[in-house]
C-alpha cells in the first residue's frame, strides 16, 4: 500500500514559513494601487502572478513595476522552513512514498529557492509550478498534473495545503487533504480538510498512512 502513496505539498505556508512575508508585500502593493480593496492580499492567495497581473495590474508599465518589486523581494528572502516540514518529506521518501511540490510560484521564484536549497530538486520527485499549468488553484489542474507525473491515481495522493484555494483544489482533485494552520486559523479550515495540523513536528508516518482509511 505504501508504495502507491504520494504526498503533494504546496510551498509557501506548507514547506516554507513565508506566507506572512507575502501577505505584507501584497498588502503594501494593495494600499498603493488598490486602496478600495481592503482585503487585497487575501484575494491573491493561491493565485499565479500571471493572473494577479492580468486582473489587478493590467497596464504594461504597472505590471512591469510589480514584477520588478516582487523579484527584488524574493531575491532577499531566506525561505525558512515550516517546523518539521523537510524532515517529514524525508520520512515519506524513506518509506517509498512519492513526493511533489505543487506551487503557484513561477520558475523565476523557484530559481531563488534552488539558489539557497539546491537539494530540493533532488528530494522531490516532481515540482509543478505556475509555468506548467493553465488554471490556478482552486482549480485542481495542478494537483492532477502532479499525480499524473508521479504515476499515481488521485485516491493515492495526500495534499498538504494552507490556503482556501489550495484546500479546495485538493478536494476537487478527489484527494485526501491535510490543512496547515499557518495562514488561516484551525477553526477556519477544519471543515475543508481531513486533518488539520499546526506544523509537521508531531505528524508521523503512521498519521499519514491513517489518512487513507478515512472515508
Amino acid at each position: 500500500m505504501e508504495k502507491r502513496m504520494a504526498g503533494l505539498f504546496d510551498l509557501d505556508g506548507v514547506i516554507f514559513d513565508t506566507e506572512s512575508e507575502y501577505t505584507r508585500f501584497w498588502r503594501e502593493q494593495g494600499k498603493l494601487a488598490h486602496p478600495e480593496i481592503p482585503d487585497f492580499s487575501s484575494r491573491l492567495k493561491g493565485r499565479t502572478l500571471k493572473e494577479i497581473l492580468a486582473e489587478y495590474f493590467p497596464q504594461e508599465q504597472q505590471a512591469r513595476e510589480i514584477v520588478r518589486r516582487i523579484d527584488d523581494f524574493e531575491r532577499q528572502m531566506d525561505f525558512p522552513f515550516i517546523k518539521g516540514s523537510l524532515e517529514f518529506v524525508g520520512i515519506l521518501k524513506q518509506n517509498g512514498v512519492k513526493v511533489a511540490i505543487v506551487t503557484s510560484s513561477d520558475d523565476k521564484k523557484m530559481k531563488n529557492v534552488y539558489r539557497i536549497y539546491p537539494q530540493l530538486k533532488i528530494l522531490f520527485d516532481a515540482i509543478i509550478t505556475a509555468d506548467r499549468i493553465t488554471r490556478s488553484k482552486p482549480d485542481p489542474e495542478c494537483y492532477l498534473l502532479a499525480a499524473e507525473q508521479l504515476g499515481r491515481k488521485p485516491a493515492e495522493c495526500v495534499v498538504f495545503e494552507d490556503s482556501f484555494p489550495g484546500l479546495e483544489a485538493g478536494r476537487r482533485a478527489q484527494m485526501k487533504v491535510v490543512g496547515l494552520a499557518t495562514t488561516n486559523a484551525e477553526d477556519q479550515i477544519r471543515d475543508k480538510a481531513d486533518r488539520v495540523i499546526p506544523d509537521f513536528s508531531r505528524f508521523t508516518f503512521s498519521d499519514f498512512v491513517h489518512l487513507y482509511s478515512i472515508k
